[in-house]
């Protein structure tokens, strides 16, 4: 059982190969998922309950506790699931993850997931070379999917095999005297198998091993059970630490909801044991009728339903304060900034309601969507007086975030415009639908506009390109135009009726900015020839300034939009 220094590189790159993975997978997911799979998703995990019982179908079928919640902390990443779906799904999952320890207590051996990966690879590989969007983002997901569980499987193969060692473990019986402070230890034994394995369903099978052998009582074998339920949340945290606050949330609940039912379980420990022994012989009567022959595997079968009875009480103990976990890990892990939010319809339901009251939730939801537009401005000027590369790259990530947002909220909004559209609408209706379209078409082209200047900036810094103080100062004074011209933009798109809009103060900050960009164009061609004025700063200066002139081209449409002219 010797472990090198190769054999810790093998394990750092199976760790990599899994992160990897995960982070193909989430892009996939965010790429392929438009509103029909949230819609999807959303009605799986309509309520905790739901949740719950997805939770345990789907780990039952991948035979793979770490397989769903790495796919929860996937979606949550991807925001197809929210915190609180989220957890009632990972509750599922820690009783489906049992049907495990039966599988292999009656037929000694359980279904390994990573077979699938090289048949998903093929599968996902091609479809990465289609020419249709959402056709080559899905075999990009199905290809993460697979990397990861090879990631996984490597990982297995990649640590010191105690599970053909049992009798590495001899030592642990010399430790079962203590009362509860030896149920604590065999917990942490059982937590560090998990992670060592990475896999609570190998850590089961190695446990169960172990009992089987004699090596160890039952009651040891229970508290390691325990253990492996902790343990087992270690990869779903390992999986969002590539992911966005969302899933490092959705993991760390995973983990709290883990724990304290090991906390409860080990001071009721004697007792439950008793209660578990005392179910186990009209359990044993209804089992003999399908499998004759238990007494071989009396043992094995009874901590299978341990395991299976403890997640079931602990879920029904638990789920009544899923929003009480849900505010802990928010506190526990909070936003550290925009970067770190995930954007959706806020304002908006599912459920299509008359017309005129869906009219309204649109309003307030492109009231949001004008402001978080807004925020891009900001970011391209941090972007523009950034020096250091650790900073110009945030800036550079955030304004491609947003341009993603941008067309994500285009899309869903529309589509829910044109479900509306579809109802019998009056004529006034008729044309507030135009407006929100327009007015979202607009926001959209500003986000890519901002991204474009990104580009424009990012290819600026490597060429080593710079501006003079006067450039410099005028770009300040184009933005602090533009800021002020999205200001009116956001009040006029948060007005509670769109016909009573008073366009004035937009147009007079239209002109202001149109006057401005003239004075640029003029006195940079004035300033080219001269000894001390760079050809090349000045054309990424014009594209600059040209570009800004077009979002406040953009930013007078909205408000023209809301007024009605448009």
């Amino acid at each position: 059982m010797g472990f090198g220094f190769y054999d810790f590189l093998t394990l750092l790159g199976s760790l990599g190969l899994f992160i990897y993975g995960m982070k193909v997978m989430s892009e996939g997911i965010q790429k392929a998922a438009g509103s029909q799979m949230r819609q999807i998703l959303r009605t799986m995990t309509s309520n905790r309950f739901i949740g719950v019982f997805s939770g345990f179908i789907v780990t039952a079928l991948l035979q793979s506790s770490s397989a769903t919640t790495v796919m929860v902390v996937s979606f949550a990443n991807a925001g197809l699931l929210t915190l609180l779906e989220s957890i009632g799904v990972i509750m599922g999952a820690n009783i489906g993850t049992t049907v495990t320890a039966w599988l292999i207590s009656i037929f000694g051996f359980k279904m390994k997931i990573s077979a699938f990966a090289y048949p998903l690879l093929g599968i996902g590989l091609p479809m990465m070379f289609v020419n249709k969007s959402i056709v080559k983002s899905a075999g990009e997901a199905i290809v993460g999917f697979a990397i990861l569980f090879i990631g996984l499987a490597a990982l297995k193969d990649a640590v010191p095999d105690l599970r053909a060692n049992p009798e590495a473990l001899e030592f642990l019986r010399s430790w079962t005297s203590y009362g509860i402070l030896s149920t604590i230890l065999f917990v942490g034994v059982g937590t560090v198998l998990t992670v060592v394995i990475q896999s609570s369903s190998a850590a089961m099978a190695l446990t169960l091993t172990l009992l089987y052998n004699g090596v160890i009582p039952f009651e040891v074998a229970a508290a390691m059970v325990l253990g492996e339920n902790i343990g087992t949340t270690i990869t779903a945290n390992v999986a969002a630490l590539v992911g966005n606050v969302h899933a490092k949330r959705a993991a760390r609940a995973h983990l709290i909801f883990n724990v304290l039912g090991v906390i409860w379980m080990v001071c009721l420990f004697n007792f439950f044991i008793g209660f578990v022994k005392d179910m186990w012989e009209p359990f044993e009567a209804f089992l003999t009728n399908f499998i004759p022959d238990l007494d071989k595997g009396q043992e094995e079968l009874q901590i299978s339903l341990f395991h299976t009875t403890f997640n079931i009480i602990n879920t029904i103990l638990m789920i009544g304060f899923v929003p009480f976990i849900a505010k802990v890990v928010t506190k526990i892990v909070p936003a550290r900034g925009d970067e770190d939010e995930d954007f959706r319809l806020e304002y908006i339901n599912n459920p299509i309601k008359t017309p005129e009251l869906s009219i309204m939730e649109a309003q307030k939801e492109v009231a949001k969507f004008g402001e978080v537009t807004s925020r891009m401005s900001g970011f391209t000027q941090k972007l523009l007086t950034a020096t250091k590369s650790k900073k110009q790259n945030k800036w550079l990530k955030k304004l491609a975030k947003y341009e993603d947002i941008t067309d994500q909220v285009e899309i869903e909004m529309t589509e829910y415009l044109t479900q509306i559209s579809r109802r019998a609408l009056t004529p006034p209706t008729s044309i507030q639908i135009r407006s929100i379209m327009n007015v979202c078409n607009d926001l959209e082209r500003i986000g890519d506009i901002y991204y474009q200047m990104s580009k424009t900036i990012e290819r600026k810094i490597e060429q080593k390109i710079w501006f003079n103080q006067h450039q410099r100062d005028r770009l300040a004074e184009m933005f602090a135009l533009i800021d002020q011209a999205f200001l009116i933009m956001v009040e006029n798109l948060s007005a509670p009726q769109y016909g009573k809009v008073d366009k004035t103060l937009a147009m007079e900050k239209e002109l202001e900015i149109n006057e401005l960009r003239n004075t640029m164009r003029q006195e940079n061609l004035g300033h080219l020839g001269t000894t001390d004025y760079n050809v090349n700063s000045a054309m990424i200066y014009n594209n600059l300034f040209s570009s800004l002139e077009k979002i406040g081209d953009h930013i007078i449409n909205v408000t023209e939009a809301v007024v009605g002219e448009i």
